[in-house]
């Protein structure tokens, strides 16, 4: 499909003329491009008169969205419309004049297809929401909701002042030790009762208050129990109402529902990234209103995208009850990524697409699918190869998060619009913008080095777990060393740290900025993270200024080498067994360990799985035609069984065998059994004279 582009300058306050236009339009190869000045307003008929094409068309404001999107409508507009925002990310800065460029870039990337559709997440809600807090925060909203949602409320913490609703329509329980879990349309909300009275049984008749001489039932028939003697007057005036047993302290109770609103002084569920459905406001009465407005809409079928795909192949978790790798469950801020043996469980109802799982993931088991990694490599490319056709130098790439940090570039354009001591958007760094920051990593990272990038940096905010900080800045360290290690000067990784656009101003004044190679890559981003970074790679060593067989990498890197104790190593093999990426392997023709460096991604299941403690990780990353073949890393002299003389062992591991078993009854007195194969040592155990054997003695039959 062929696309049409609509720019403005926007009342003229950003530098784009006719000229400009020219330019523009054969950077995206599609001839001049008219620049209108109210392309909103005064020139609103250009913009309609092209509705009635097929062909799709990028619309360079994201200001005036809304009035585009609702002229498409009245006139029945078939051409899907795209948007992008050349005003405050290009030309409202300091360095505007300079930045047509990176307007290209931006156009260009616009144009480009939708990602591929992915599958889908489907939660049910019916509305059944349940408030937990103390009664003088927890009844009057439930109050309100209750004419919206179906509301049931769990009383917590003292409620001293406060009464129970007149009517019984609202469900009210109360208890402590609450322990939540699911999401939206399947909370699960499981807590310790404490109050003798059932308050769902209780009819309110203020019999029992009476009847207690220690005053010990307040107004929200909950029993203070350091006033209470028991002596069990309460029980009888409730009759057969039947709302008060004593036994009925410290009993387990629980409840399905849909919706949550905590309204408890700490949040009942921890997380950064708490579940769908789940709302925990604090005190500020605006931030509950507006949890409150939430959950009244959150009732029917909802959908969102899962954000994942996984190959158990690929996995590198667990083997035989040892665990390996464990990042992508320990980056998880939303407790969504469990161990299943061997391999992992993501639910993709608590998953909210951060990606940060698949950022860690040395594999590859886990790809992040919204989008997939080659709908932002063509991203990638696209905008790069457009910014060097018009002309750009030293780019570099600022990915984004679509909430908060648009927000922030937005805000500092604008701001830097006003005041001549903002600097703005620098004109070679080109806003990239991602559904989470933590989804891209170091495939996506060094491929755009490879395509031309001079600089990639990441712009954080408070919105960020803390945890994928931590994760990015330590890929950010394996991507800088492999760079400086091929000789590649400069610093081309840079995490950007801002919550407001004055900090975001200052931060990209130090704006990463290395060499890049002298031919920009050609090849495409592929879906396997690994063989992504095979091409790579080998493009970034074929152009680098240096030519190291290896280079060093920190702990945690996703390549490497084994290192084997020879000594200690008695090619028991339990080490091949292990290894999930065939990067060890055993050798049908002797007895030899040999080792797939190009497939090591450094998970330590060998480790941890080595009996004698022989081996150990060397991150590194190599370039040598030797890293894609099997080497040898230990071999030792067969050991031939003395009977048939049949291969079985080596020599190293009988004698270890020897020295270990000598003492043991089964062997003490026949060593020689240790030195033949499994068949010879059955028929020498079954021949042998000196065995002795147990045989089952069977009583006579009886015959009658």
């Amino acid at each position: 499909m062929s696309t049409r582009f609509k720019i403005c300058n926007c009342n003229r306050s950003m530098p784009l003329d006719a000229a400009a236009g020219a330019k523009l339009g054969d950077a995206l190869g599609v001839g001049a491009l008219p620049v209108a000045t109210q392309l909103c307003r005064g020139e609103i008929g250009q913009f309609v008169n092209e509705l009635s094409g097929t062909e799709r068309m990028v619309v360079g404001c994201t200001q005036e969205r809304a009035r585009f999107d609702e002229l498409a409508q009245q006139h029945a507009s078939i051409a899907p419309l795209r948007f992008v925002n050349i005003r405050e990310t290009a030309n409202w800065g300091q360095e505007s004049l300079q930045a047509l460029a990176k307007t290209a870039a931006l156009l260009a990337d616009a144009a480009l297809p939708a990602a591929d559709p992915v599958p889908s997440v489907t939660y049910t809600s019916r509305g059944k929401t349940l408030v937990i807090g103390n009664a003088q925060q927890a009844l009057p909203w439930a109050r309100q909701l209750s004419s919206q949602v179906s509301v049931s409320v769990l009383l917590t913490g003292e409620s001293a002042g406060s009464e129970l609703p007149e009517e019984s329509g609202i469900p009210v329980f109360s208890g402590e030790a609450v322990k939540i879990s699911g999401w939206l349309g399947a909370f699960e909300v499981r807590w310790q009762q404490v109050n003798p009275i059932d308050l769902e049984a209780c009819v309110r008749c203020n019999a029992c208050i009476d009847a207690c001489p220690e005053n010990a039932i307040n107004d929200l028939y909950q029993v203070e129990a350091e006033k209470c003697s028991r002596h069990g007057d309460c029980v009888i005036a409730c009759g057969a109402v039947g709302a008060i047993d004593f036994s009925r302290r410290k009993t387990q109770r629980q409840g399905q529902f849909d919706l949550i609103l905590d309204l408890s002084a700490s949040p009942l569920i921890a997380l950064h990234q708490p579940p769908q459905g789940y709302f925990a406001p604090d005190s500020n009465p605006s931030d509950q209103l507006a949890a409150a407005l939430q959950i009244s809409h959150m009732v029917g079928e909802f959908e969102k995208p899962k954000f994942f795909s996984y190959k158990e192949k690929l996995c590198a978790h667990s083997r035989n009850q040892k665990v390996g790798c464990n990042a992508c469950i320990d980056v998880c801020s939303a407790k969504a990524i469990d161990s299943a043996g061997d391999r992992i469980k993501v639910n993709p109802h608590l998953c909210i697409g951060c990606g940060a799982c698949t950022t860690v993931c040395p594999s590859g088991a886990l790809g992040y699918a919204y989008p997939g990694a080659p709908h932002t490599g063509r991203r990638l490319k696209t905008v790069l190869s457009t910014f060097a056709d018009a002309g750009g130098k030293q780019p570099v790439i600022l990915f984004h998060s679509q909430q908060q940090g648009r927000d922030l570039i937005n805000r500092l354009g604008r701001l830097a619009k006003k005041s001549q001591r903002h600097r703005g958007m620098p004109a070679q760094v080109i806003p990239i913008e991602l559904h989470h920051t933590a989804s891209v990593g170091i495939d996506l990272w060094l491929a755009a080095v490879a395509y031309g990038a001079a600089g990639i940096a990441v712009l954080v905010t408070d919105e960020e777990a803390p945890q994928y900080v931590d994760a990015l800045t330590a890929q950010m360290a394996i991507a800088q060393t492999v760079l400086s290690g091929l000789g590649y000067a400069g610093a081309h990784c840079r995490l950007m740290q801002a919550t407001t656009p004055e900090q975001l101003d200052t931060a990209l004044l130090l704006a990463p900025k290395g060499d890049v190679p002298q031919q920009p890559a050609t090849f495409h981003v592929a879906a396997d993270k690994r063989n992504t970074l095979d091409f790579v790679l080998d493009h970034l060593y074929r152009h680098a200024p240096l030519k190291p067989d290896h280079v060093a990498l920190p702990a945690g890197a996703p390549f490497g080498a084994i290192a084997v104790n020879t000594a200690a190593c008695t090619l028991c093999m339990s080490c091949v067994g292990a290894c999930p990426e065939s990067a060890l392997m055993d050798s049908q023709n002797a007895p030899q360990l040999r080792f797939v460096e190009k497939n090591c991604v450094q998970c330590g299941l060998c480790v941890q799985t080595c009996p004698e403690d022989a081996l150990a990780l060397a991150p590194r990353i190599a370039f040598t035609d030797t890293s894609k073949k099997a080497v040898v890393l230990h071999e030792a002299e067969p050991f031939c069984c003395i009977r048939c003389n049949k291969p079985f062992g080596t020599l190293q591991m009988i004698d270890n065998m020897l020295a270990k078993l000598s003492q043991h009854g089964a062997f003490s007195a026949n060593l020689d059994r240790l030195k033949m194969c499994g068949d010879c040592r059955v028929v020498d155990m079954m021949t042998s004279k000196r065995e002795v054997r147990i045989v089952e003695i069977k009583p006579p039959s009886i015959t009658r």
